[in-house]
């Protein structure tokens, strides 16, 4: 199937692209929901049986990012810890939120039971240890400020993994799935409730009325409220300013022994290491993963998979790399993500973005607190996670304005196709951004020696893209838009690809 990146996750090894089945005989509907992930899904699943008539719009297909290509954990406790959502946001908050992770994790258990979902989901505890002083200190915050919002977490002797540690702490209640197949039994049952979903299908553009009048690559629609579910909405908002694009790299190996952890583990170093196993086919592969960092702000990302592989390798027994992929989430501000209406629009238009490395419980706690929104005017998480507590600073406005106004640098036929393939001097597989006369121009060569030029200028805010070298991708490092070396859109919030110039003779 395809993904938003050119390594293969294991979730996404022998799949085909999902086939969806209904077709659209209306342009009405109560709810637009742009983008088919866990959360785009979750939320409409919610709604069509709440009696909503709603339409999924994705644009590619179902698990192209990162519902495709996360860890697959499903956690009660998040990257930002409850002692910094209590110092952040109050005692009282930090209790719901945790209330809010166990909510999720019990709505994911009982769509794969009424759905009956195959997707290979186990309950599982985790462990969380210390490998030095410092992190002693963090990790008993840790441990007393999770009691405190009465999840389970207690100090143990015993470690699942063969990594020396100083302090390990285990929670109960944690589990992990097969992320692709969990995403496909909910279009699956959406669609069997009356629900529209629509493949290669892009939100373009939003007219506010007395309804939404919602353009898409597939026609024009009327909606009574829209909800963007894109991982970060498209266009200029507020919230790309507040939400900064990380990158994680993944690995799926297979070992030596069995010394397969049966749990989910985390160190405490900062990117931290995820580990986890899962049984694929009768094969058991150990899951790794780590060198998190903000995207396009590494020169070599191939390097991410080296330092990583080499960290796994001085604690397993790898007798091979199966898979290895890197995936995309957004880290927010303050700690939590912004779930609710979208600053600067409408009472009707919604979002659910900021997800830190918890992609999977954020996307169903938000389906939760939207559906609430839309079908009872109010959710208990509302507040929580309102996006509309980032308050601009003077003078965005004009910013968001001067931003979004900026003209497009053309430079198609400003170089001939000769001059072009000059500047190509790259190796088959390998890509470059070059300068000539004051323009410039990115290049990358496929393994059929075909020079594939783009303008690098993102057409989002006009931030210059890098060159991702493991998923072969151009990269931007401002919000994380990303393209295709053809200049296609991969992720928001770009809407548009990136200008090709043509290098015909």
């Amino acid at each position: 199937m395809k993904r938003d990146g050119y390594q293969q996750s294991i979730w996404q090894y022998n799949k085909d692209d999902y086939s969806s089945l209904n077709q659209v005989v209306s342009s009405e509907f109560d709810v637009i929901i742009a983008g088919g992930g866990i959360t785009g899904l979750s939320t409409a699943l919610l709604l069509q049986k709440a009696g909503k008539k709603c339409m999924v719009a994705e644009s590619h297909t179902i698990g192209f990012g990162t519902s495709g290509g996360n860890s697959a954990h499903l956690n009660t406790f998040f990257d930002s810890p409850y002692y910094k959502v209590k110092e952040n946001f109050g005692e009282a908050n930090a209790l719901l939120l945790a209330q809010g992770a166990q909510q999720a994790l019990e709505l994911i258990k009982n769509n794969i039971a009424e759905h009956q979902i195959e997707c290979s989901f186990e309950e599982k505890d985790g462990y969380i240890f210390s490998l030095t002083e410092e992190q002693d200190e963090e990790l008993d915050k840790l441990v007393t400020n999770t009691r405190e919002v009465h999840l389970d977490i207690n100090y143990t002797n015993e470690s699942p993994l063969p990594i020396p540690f100083r302090k390990i702490a285990c929670i109960k209640g944690q589990a992990q799935f097969q992320p692709v197949d969990y995403v496909f039994g909910l279009a699956r049952a959406f669609e069997a409730a009356g629900g529209v979903l629509l493949t290669g299908c892009r939100v373009t553009a939003v007219e506010e009325g007395d309804t939404l009048l919602v353009s898409t690559t597939r026609g024009a629609f009327n909606a009574a409220n829209l909800i963007w579910a894109t991982h970060i909405p498209p266009g200029v908002n507020l919230l790309h300013f507040r939400a900064a694009p990380y990158r994680s790299y993944v690995m799926g190996l297979i070992l030596n022994n069995d010394e397969y952890p049966q749990a989910l583990a985390y160190d405490m170093e900062d990117p931290y290491h995820y580990y986890s196993t899962h049984n694929i086919d009768g094969q058991k592969y150990l899951i790794a993963g780590g060198e998190d960092h903000k995207t396009a702000h590494e020169d070599n990302t191939e390097e991410c998979f080296r330092r990583l592989d080499s960290y796994i390798r001085k604690h397993f027994d790898v007798k091979e790399v199966s898979f290895k992929w890197s995936s995309q989430y957004y880290e927010p501000a303050d700690g939590l993500p912004y779930i609710g209406r979208l600053p600067g629009n409408g009472e009707n238009i919604f979002v659910g973005t900021g997800f830190s490395g918890n992609g999977l419980t954020y996307g169903t706690l938000a389906a939760i607190t939207l559906s609430d929104m839309i079908t009872k005017g109010d959710s208990k998480f509302m507040t929580l996670f309102d996006p509309n507590r980032v308050k601009p600073v003077a003078g965005f406005s004009n910013f968001i304005k001067e931003a979004a106004d900026v003209v497009k640098n053309l430079i198609g036929g400003k170089f001939s196709g000769e001059k072009i393939k000059e500047m190509a001097d790259i190796a088959p597989g390998e890509a470059k951004v070059v300068k000539y006369d004051g323009t410039t121009i990115a290049l990358y060569k496929d393994e059929q020696h075909n020079i594939h030029a783009v303008n690098p200028s993102c057409t989002h805010i006009h931030c210059t893209v890098s060159w991702n070298i493991a998923e072969k991708s151009w990269d931007c490092p401002c919000h994380g838009a990303r393209y295709s070396y053809t200049g296609e859109v991969l992720n928001a919030p770009a809407t548009r690809g990136l200008e090709v110039i043509n290098i015909a003779e």
